[in-house]
């Protein structure tokens, strides 16, 4: 039986309206998704402080209430793929001037963009990745910092430009570009920057391994002999990094080398340091758990010179304790810290520890 005249007319101008139709209707999700999202912004802060007892006989102060930071900031997501931070950090920057307040200062001050799916800009005075990974593994910042931050290799943010690129679902490339000086402090004269990267790559559930390289090129005056002598050495940062984590516990190893740097922004030819740290938890419940932390901080020998150049301050780190979280947002750490000096001249410096975090 043939179909009526009017049935083919009807279906060839239903298949002709049909992807109009389709696309019409893929217009209209897409712009219900843009509907459907809303700019917003949200405001964070986050507090350090501690009560500490020196059990070193020779300690000129025993025990000391002390407050070590305190973090205000807001976010702020203009659209799915652009947000903002600005972060201000509150902290004494010079803890050997006596009666120093304390000082505020501006932390980020970041554009983050999601220039295309596997890359991410972050513009301005951003946070860095150095040793984010490693601080989140610790988990304890309150309490003490990670080792490059703690020995000055490097910095948390700084002015420049970072490109976080996804190769692959577990594997992550950042690339960077900075003034080099962190962000307590000013550009040097010289307009020089830092360059790096790292990689971090997840191969399964639990595990990251990173590693990182970084080469900041600065011209340091410095004064020897009554006369200022520019050393232009390039400080080098390299770190190797690998963690594991699941429910009931995690641990955490890396090694961190600096070469021809006292700090990561003054250059020193051939002056080196170097140094590895391991670090755990144990989770006992949702409230309690105990963690430790042992640290091997190192210089080397220039020439000539019988012990390292940064003698006195080379050594060990041993750090126990136990948290407890009342509710989120709310830590609080007992724990126990002994530093062994490299020269055995200096006494060995004990001391006990409650720290306390709140943020939201």
């Amino acid at each position: 039986m043939k179909a009526k005249p009017n049935t083919i007319i009807l279906k060839k101008l239903f298949l002709f309206i049909l992807p109009f139709l389709l696309l019409n209707l893929n217009l209209l999700a897409q712009e219900e998704t843009e509907v459907d999202f809303k700019p917003s912004g949200q405001a964070f802060g986050k507090v350090f402080w501690n009560y500490n007892y020196k059990l070193s006989g020779d300690a000129n102060k025993k025990s000391s209430f002390a407050l070590q930071r305190a973090y205000l900031g807001y976010k702020y997501q203009f659209s799915e793929n652009i947000s903002a931070k600005i972060t201000l950090d509150g902290a004494r920057f010079n803890d050997d001037t006596e009666g120093i307040g304390f000082t505020v200062i501006l932390k980020h001050a970041q554009l983050d963009w999601k220039v295309a799916e596997p890359v991410k800009l972050s513009l301005g005075l951003i946070g860095l990745n150095q040793f984010s990974d490693q601080e989140k593994f610790w988990g304890y910042r309150y309490i003490y910092k990670s080792f490059q931050d703690e020995f000055a290799l490097g910095t948390s943010a700084d002015l420049g430009a970072n490109a976080e690129i996804t190769l692959h679902k577990s594997l992550k490339l950042n690339v960077f570009m900075l003034n080099g000086e962190g962000y307590t402090r000013l550009q040097d004269d010289f307009g020089m920057h830092k360059f790096g990267g790292n990689l971090v790559y997840k191969p399964v559930k639990g595990v990251l391994l990173k590693t990182y390289y970084s080469a900041n090129s600065k011209k340091y005056d410095k004064y020897e002999n009554d006369s200022i002598i520019a050393d232009t050495s390039t400080i080098q940062n390299i770190s190797f990094f690998a963690g594991y984590r699941n429910k009931k516990f995690n641990i955490g190893v890396e090694y961190n080398l600096q070469f021809n740097g006292t700090k990561y922004y003054v250059a020193s030819q051939d002056h080196h340091l170097s140094g590895f740290t391991i670090y755990g938890t144990y989770i006992i419940s949702n409230k309690f758990e105990v963690f430790g932390n042992f640290i091997d901080f190192r210089s080397n020998k220039l020439e000539g010179e019988n012990n390292t150049w940064n003698y006195d301050e080379d050594g060990n780190l041993l750090l126990v304790g136990m948290q407890y979280s009342p509710v989120k947002g709310i830590k609080m750490a007992l724990n126990y810290r002994t530093w062994l000096h490299a020269n055995t001249e200096i006494n060995t410096k004990s001391l006990i520890y409650l720290n306390f975090e709140f943020s939201f």
